[in-house]
């Protein structure tokens, strides 16, 4: 395998000769993208709600002079731009915030409010980078229709909804985005990463970020007063066991050279401290590399509640149930395709800046656009967002906070929107030359 600045695979691409014109541009767009960014991230929507979101990348795409429809897959948005005969490169970015109040103390700081239908009202934040992915795709978008003379054939940016639950990408598809218009020959997408410097861009070729699966638990059992306990079968005991034995799944029967994750996330059930509740619901997220791994994990968490149930006597037709939300399959980088990208990213920016990563555990349903696109070749880059080396490698040491999904989390915009957008430029200048 390549050593992390690929060097001895790979020798440096000549700058393009075009290439300090491109940086210069991108030099005087980012005035006009600052505000775009700030706005967005000021104004987070929840997946599902981004109507505002969609709205605005639709106009900042329609005004870029490209093609746009709106509403695919729910908020989604798809814009085309046809620049002569040649292939057809899909660019992706997400529109959804997270249900996190943001900590971060910028002037521009989210203060937005949403409402989750099970938790009520609360707080938004661009705590995952969307705002930063939605700001590059605007510029790349601008860059490229002024420089229409640098390439050739056709772009398909898509401003995807729904993508923090897993649901975004396979709408747009079962909405029409690979029949209602051109059908994609590569597809791009990019995530900010806290564990590379801002300035660097980090991939690797094949399996890069994990499959991921959501499921909920229902524990059931049957209720009483909290000073006769005998009379009951207490399901908030039952699911203190189960989440246990749930942590024991990969830790004894998966492979310790077969990456694997479980995490209970979240737990409901109660009103009050003397009642013993009929149910109890468990939110389980499962990551995986392997078709065989994820089957393995969710046989294990069916038969692991199952056993708690039956060990305290539960009769059949109260078992829990076990109630699949979404899931996705791992990100597979094709690796010719990604060896194009590296070439062009060092072209663009120098050899030490691209950084080839391990696998991640993180997810993205980026993965069904190659998994239901017809064998789309996918490249998925990370793009480094920490303010300098030594704080990246503090982050991945998990010594310092914060990354991505914590309320404080605050990527350096400019250098990453800049970074973000040559690299995307070069990327189509890549896939796409004249």
């Amino acid at each position: 395998m390549p050593p992390a600045d690929f060097s001895e695979e790979l020798t440096r691409i000549p700058t393009r000769k075009d290439s300090d014109q491109i940086s210069q541009r991108i030099d005087h767009l980012y005035p006009s993208l600052f505000p775009l960014y700030t706005h967005l991230h000021a104004f987070p929507e929840l997946s599902g709600q981004e109507i505002q979101t969609s709205r605005r990348i639709a106009d900042e795409l329609r005004s870029a002079g490209f093609q746009v429809t709106e509403g695919i897959g729910g908020h989604g948005v798809v814009s085309v731009l046809k620049n002569g005969d040649g292939p057809t490169v899909l660019l992706r970015a997400e529109l959804d915030g997270l249900p996190i109040e943001e900590k971060t103390g910028l002037p521009y700081a989210s203060t937005a409010r949403g409402r989750l239908a099970d938790k009520g009202e609360v707080g938004l934040m661009h705590a995952c980078g969307h705002d930063i992915h939605m700001t590059v795709l605007v510029g790349t978008a601008r860059l490229l229709m002024e420089r229409r003379d640098l390439w050739q054939g056709t772009l398909v940016l898509v401003a995807q909804p729904l993508e923090e639950v897993g649901a975004g990408a396979l709408a747009m598809i079962e909405d029409g985005l690979f029949t209602r218009f051109p059908h994609p020959d590569f597809a791009l997408a990019l995530h900010v990463a806290p564990s590379l410097a801002a300035g660097t861009v980090g991939l690797r070729e094949g399996l890069f970020w994990a499959g991921c699966a959501s499921l909920d638990i229902v524990i059931r059992g049957i209720g009483g007063h909290g000073s006769r306990p005998h009379e009951t079968k207490d399901p908030i005991v039952m699911a203190a066991e189960t989440i246990l034995l749930l942590q024991t799944i990969v830790s004894r029967e998966i492979s310790p050279i077969e990456p694997a994750v479980l995490s209970v996330g979240s737990i409901h059930g109660g009103t009050k401290g003397n009642i013993i509740p009929e149910e109890v619901v468990l939110q389980v997220n499962y990551r995986y590399f392997s078709d065989a791994t994820a089957r393995h994990l969710r046989s294990a968490i069916e038969r692991t509640a199952r056993g708690v149930a039956v060990a305290t006597g539960i009769a059949e037709e109260l078992m829990p149930i076990v109630i699949d939300q979404y899931s996705g399959p791992p990100i597979n980088n094709d690796p010719e395709l990604a060896h194009r990208m590296i070439s062009a990213f060092r072209g663009a920016l120098g050899n030490e800046k691209v950084i080839r990563t391990d696998r991640y555990t993180f997810s993205d349903d980026f993965s069904q656009f190659g998994t239901h696109g017809s064998g789309i070749p996918l490249c998925y880059f990370l793009l480094g967002t920490a303010e300098n080396q030594c704080d990246a490698e503090k982050v991945a040491a998990n010594m310092a906070s914060p990354g991505i999904h914590n309320p404080s989390f605050a990527p350096p915009p400019e250098q990453s929107i800049k970074t973000g957008v040559k690299a995307m430029v070069a990327a189509i200048l890549e896939l796409l030359p004249r």
